[in-house]
């Protein structure tokens, strides 16, 4: 019988990531991709930052990007988080399925952009602000509806890369 992450990477089961540790990638990461269908009906995909309120993405872009456009065509999206650049140990993925709303209205967007800044600027939230607080600017809100796949590098004997664990 071949050994997971010694002999071979065949069966992954197990090597979910747990919801302490998807809590934690979450308020870590910074970005994430977010894939959509085009107008044509290809999968497509960008890179956006984000910040998750209460369970929540919000991402935010600008009016009458392919994306926004898609999202009100058909709000269902997939947002994938890797952990890659965001200073966690381990090589971890958390690929989420949800429904997006593009939200307009001055409250929302006041209270998105202080969140949004303050999070992923901390050093000037105010001059971020004052850039991204422009007349086409919108937020957008994804609301989870499922969770497509996770992983865990770090529940791998060999580190997944066939290595012995150190230590």
């Amino acid at each position: 019988m071949a050994r997971l992450g010694i002999d071979d990477l065949e069966q992954l089961k197990g090597t979910h990531l747990d919801k302490a540790d998807q809590a934690e990638l979450l308020s870590t990461q910074t970005e994430c991709s977010v894939i959509f269908h085009n107008d044509e009906g290809w999968p497509v995909g960008v890179v956006m930052s984000f910040i998750v309120v209460d369970g929540t993405f919000w991402l935010t872009a600008v009016e009458g990007r392919l994306h926004v456009r898609s999202f009100e065509r058909d709000p269902r999206v997939s947002i994938v988080v890797s952990s890659a650049g965001s200073g966690l140990d381990g090589r971890r993925m958390l690929s989420v399925r949800g429904e997006a709303t593009v939200r307009r209205d001055r409250e929302t967007l006041d209270w998105f952009l202080d969140e949004f800044t303050a999070r992923l600027q901390p050093e000037d939230p105010v001059s971020w602000r004052k850039l991204l607080d422009s007349p086409n600017r919108v937020a957008i809100e994804v609301r989870p509806v499922g969770i497509t796949a996770s992983h865990d590098q770090r529940k791998l004997p060999g580190n997944g890369r066939g290595m012995p664990k150190k230590g």
